[in-house]
């Protein structure tokens, strides 16, 4: 019998429809260190930025946090800052003026 080639399961993705969902999802530590309280001043100068009729900014920081919490949950988001900083770490090696 051979070995099967075992995955790490993906978690489900939270449901970040509401503001609400956002902030539980904050407060549950996904998210990148400050995200819960720079999200709250964010979404705080985006309705003071917004008219009754333009809630752009607002629409803008709800999309950001989202994706951020997102990114937090891929399981390849550390291997890729990881090979990110090898990377960098190699060619600063490489470089000549240093």
């Amino acid at each position: 019998m051979s070995a099967e080639h075992v995955e790490t399961p993906i978690p489900a993705p939270l449901p970040l429809r509401t503001i609400g969902d956002i902030r539980a999802a904050l407060r549950s530590g996904h998210g990148f260190p400050g995200d819960q309280e720079t999200f709250e001043a964010d979404l705080q100068r985006a309705l003071e930025a917004s008219s009754e009729t333009d809630l752009n900014a607002v629409a803008a920081v709800i999309v950001d946090y989202r994706g951020r919490i997102r990114l937090y949950q891929d399981p390849d988001f550390d291997i890729a800052i990881q090979e990110g900083l090898d990377l960098a770490a190699q060619l600063k090696q490489e470089d000549p003026r240093t």
